[in-house]
């Protein structure tokens, strides 16, 4: 596999995040609000995943006083299995605690196991549950949290 890394989102880079929007959620954020989080939200911390010069990944989150919420964390389908999801959410946790964060959390589709499994390994438990949350077909959404210092 060719060398990875990963660095801040930049405006540049949102027609490549749309694309891995596209190809990873069922209901994907329009690219306004994807524009509005880059340029207009001093809370928001965007990153992206390259494999070679590819855009295969990004995660974003609010950084509020002491809080941290992953926003979105997705790598395209053709991607998933390498660990890369958790190498993205490593990093953007890092830059939480970077930051000052003390705490943090995120939702995630009560369906989905593997990235329960995985927000598990880094010391997330769940916290609650917001019913209907997706939009998509109404799927409830486990909080998971964890303290950070």
């Amino acid at each position: 596999m060719a060398e990875r890394a990963i660095r801040k989102m930049k405006p540049s880079d949102i027609d490549d995040v749309m694309e891995v929007e596209r190809q990873a959620f069922a209901a994907p954020w329009p690219r306004e609000i994807m524009q509005q989080e880059l340029t207009n939200n001093d809370y928001a911390h965007y990153y992206v995943m390259f494999v070679g010069q590819q855009i295969i990944g990004y995660a974003g989150m609010w950084h509020v006083i002491d809080d941290a919420q992953i926003t979105n964390i997705a790598v395209i389908p053709a991607f998933r299995g390498r660990k890369l999801g958790e190498t993205l959410f490593l990093y953007t946790m890092q830059e939480a605690v970077q930051m000052g964060a003390k705490r943090l959390s995120l939702e995630v589709r009560t369906s989905n196991i593997v990235a329960q499994r995985m927000y598990r390994k880094f010391g997330l438990v769940p916290g609650g549950v917001r019913k209907n949350y997706y939009i998509d077909n109404q799927e409830d959404a486990i909080v998971m949290w964890v303290n950070l210092s």
